[in-house]
């Protein structure tokens, strides 16, 4: 490949709801000459933004999944991930985030820094991705870039460090200065789209130096020489400038803020100039893989084209020509026919069909180098499998996916219905981490789970526009657990006798609540009174038990189980034998040692006009929701609060009426917490009603 590996760049987009990133996406493609007109979000052009292909994205006008491109600028070929900004697709972005080496921080500048800002923020710290900051919609009324970087600073932790200074706000924004270089950068919008540059405007000298004074202290900390100049007062040549951002940016110590209109199509240009100059390039990111035939020792993946190839499949998508399988190289080169392994189900499979893609067309390729961002056509994987070439047998870390928090019954309307609905759901699973299915035993129900009503709302539509699997569902379920309130001594023997050796196995061990881990197995026996084989036997009975509690039929957790001490038969103990008496040992303890019921609690921000914050207040309380915090900002307010998720069905139509329409809300799930005895003994007497029905 003689595309220069240093000049590569992969970068993700990332950002709260609305705050512009498919716009921005779909200007960096225009800029980059990869489209040739722009079309905007909510398709009301028939057309519809790029990065969002499908259907239901352009009519909701949100993204629903990652969408990845190529452009080249400046002769710098950048691979682009756009990703959803809503937390029920959250997985989307965490699959981004794992495969790429830098990102841009989208903010709108008006609201600032919002919950889902912080919740994107976290999950780039937890991949220690690089970034740079785009604030965003400049020219609208109340924009504030100052205000946005301070938040930066004091909600996200990050060293924030403005590059560039408005030329006007809001209807009167025409530009912006360039406190690297000195210059004004005008955008007027002709039909170049060309930026235009002059000398700084006389009115605005003073707070452009005051500014770039700011920024070369903060910068100055990354490069002793660059500290001189700036301490000696001496000219600081552009060049070393640029340095020291790009050391500070790779560290993760600094993050320098950009701003503009990308929906007026201004400042995405000097943008796309800060991410060649400032984010890394594969060879700065230091990659690493387990060495599964060396007792799984940390290796660093050299970003080599010439070492066998290591590369991650990240995501999975099931179009029209087979499985599509998104790879992200991390070394070595991968080409057309070649043979690779897939170290998790062991098998060696050909490289068939190579290509790029672009959103949602592609492009044959016959080969791809380190770095490089492609996919694969026919390949039997699961999302996050490693493929390695040569004899090598390396893993790369997986991604971090999220437990489902809400579920819903489906069920087809007629046997057609039903066998498009399973091919449907097959395919979703398959793509899709945090949407899982399975059939209650007892009730013969499909059910699905997801990140959040949207979430299975999305999939439920897709199934009838993509499968046309006619489906009615049943209503939201929740997510509950069990756990214990208090320790309990218990003893259990299991005895069975039939013709020939019978079944035996005593145990007598002490069930108590577990703080902060899910569960906890101690052995304390002494003599062997129970032989060490049999040990594991009753920790794999407790862990079954465990599956299902008695009172609502969910997982319990929580719980520390000790084995103090037991009996065994010469002929007739088994595995079998202490497995059954873990299993009925646990259930009995349990009855007696105050279980109870946990719920999922949400965190939950409310944001809109001030005017309307008492009805959001008494919305949450009606709702058994905690306030935490609320903050008026201009006309606007956020409440932050914890809501059970259970109060939180139909929430956003309840919202919308109160607040006019005028305000939105978002929610994470955060932890879980006993459920009030009232609302408990209710839930326990549906599902003893459920039970008896489904008999």
């Amino acid at each position: 490949m003689s595309l220069d590996i240093e000049m590569m760049r992969n970068i993700g987009i990332s950002a709260h709801i609305d705050s512009g990133k498919t716009t921005l996406s779909e200007r960096i493609l225009f800029f980059c000459q990869k489209i040739h007109a722009i079309h905007e979000v909510r398709g009301k052009d028939g057309v519809g933004a790029t990065m969002d292909s499908m259907e239901l994205e352009k009519e909701r006008g949100i993204t629903i999944a990652s969408a990845a491109t190529n452009v080249v600028w400046k002769g710098y070929p950048i691979n682009i991930i756009d990703t959803p900004g809503h937390v029920d697709f959250t997985i989307e972005v965490e699959r981004a985030l794992r495969v790429l080496d830098g990102a841009v921080l989208v903010l709108c500048s008006v609201a600032g820094v919002q919950s889902q800002s912080i919740t994107v923020d976290r999950q780039l710290k937890r991949y220690g991705v690089p970034r740079v900051a785009f604030v965003n919609k400049t020219d609208r009324t109340g924009a504030n870039p100052y205000k946005v970087r301070d938040q930066l600073e004091e909600k996200l932790g990050l060293n924030s460090v403005m590059m560039q200074v408005p030329i006007g706000l809001e209807d009167k924004h025409v530009g912006v200065i360039d406190l690297v270089a000195m210059k004004a950068l005008y955008f007027d919008g002709d039909e170049n789209y060309a930026v235009r540059e002059t000398e700084i405007p006389s009115e605005l000298a003073d707070e452009a130096a005051e500014k770039r004074e700011i920024m070369l202290e903060a910068v100055s900390m990354f490069d002793d020489e660059l500290m001189e100049k700036v301490m000696e007062g001496e000219d600081v040549p552009e060049e070393l400038l640029n340095k020291a951002i790009r050391t500070g940016t790779l560290a993760n110590e600094l993050v320098p803020v950009y701003i503009g209109s990308a929906y007026k199509n201004k400042g995405v240009q000097p943008l796309l100039d800060a991410v060649i100059r400032y984010l890394p390039s594969p060879p700065d990111i230091e990659n690493k893989a387990l060495d599964l035939d060396n007792d799984e020792e940390e290796v660093i993946l050299p970003s080599d084209p010439s070492k066998p190839p290591v590369a991650l499949a990240f995501k999975l998508e099931d179009g029209q020509y087979g499985q599509l399988t998104y790879i992200r190289i991390y070394q070595g080169t991968i080409k057309k026919g070649a043979d690779l392994f897939n170290v998790r189900n062991k098998r060696k499979f050909k490289v068939g069909r190579l290509v790029r893609m672009h959103s949602n067309s592609m492009e044959d390729i016959s080969e791809a180098g380190v770095g490089d961002i492609v996919a694969l056509f026919g390949v039997d994987c699961a999302s996050g499998d490693t493929f390695c070439g040569g004899d090598l047998n390396y893993s790369m870390t997986s991604m971090f996916v999220p437990n489902p928090v809400i579920s819903l019954s489906v069920q087809p309307k007629d046997k057609a219905a039903s066998d498009k609905m399973a091919k449907a759901l097959n395919r979703f699973t398959k793509e899709d981490p945090t949407f899982r299915t399975y059939v209650n035993p007892e009730t013969n129900d499909t059910i699905i789970q997801g990140m959040g009503e949207l979430h299975l709302e999305v999939y439920i539509e897709r199934m009838r526009r993509e499968y046309q699997a006619e489906v009615d569902t049943g209503a939201p379920q929740v997510a509950y657990r069990e756990a214990i309130s208090k320790k309990v001594e218990w003893e259990y023997t299991h005895k069975k006798q039939t013709g020939g050796s019978g079944q035996y196995a005593k145990i007598k061990g002490i069930m108590e609540p577990l703080k902060g881990e899910n569960y906890e197995f101690v052995t304390k026996i002494k003599g062997g009174n129970i032989p060490t084989e049999y040990i594991p036997s009753c920790d794999k009975g407790f862990q079954t038990a465990m599956k299902k509690g008695a009172l609502l039929g969910f997982p319990v957790v929580n719980i520390k189980m000790t084995v103090v001490d037991g009996a065994s038969h010469a002929v007739d103990s088994s595995d079998m034998a202490f497995q059954t008496a873990g299993l009925m040992g646990f259930r009995e303890a349990y009855r007696k040692a105050g279980p109870i019921i946990l719920e999922p609690i949400m965190k939950v921000v409310v944001e809109g006009p001030t005017e309307f914050q008492g009805n959001i207040f008494g919305s949450i309380n009606q709702r058994r929701g905690m306030i935490l915090a609320s903050q008026e900002e201009g006309v606007n307010s956020t409440v932050e609060a914890e809501v059970p998720l259970s109060e939180m069905f139909g929430y956003s139509t309840s919202l919308r009426s109160s607040t006019q329409g005028k305000a939105e809300f978002t929610m994470e799930f955060t932890k879980f917490a006993k459920v009030p005895q009232s609302i408990g003994e209710e839930l326990i007497k549906k599902a003893e009603e459920a039970k008896k029905a489904g008999k």
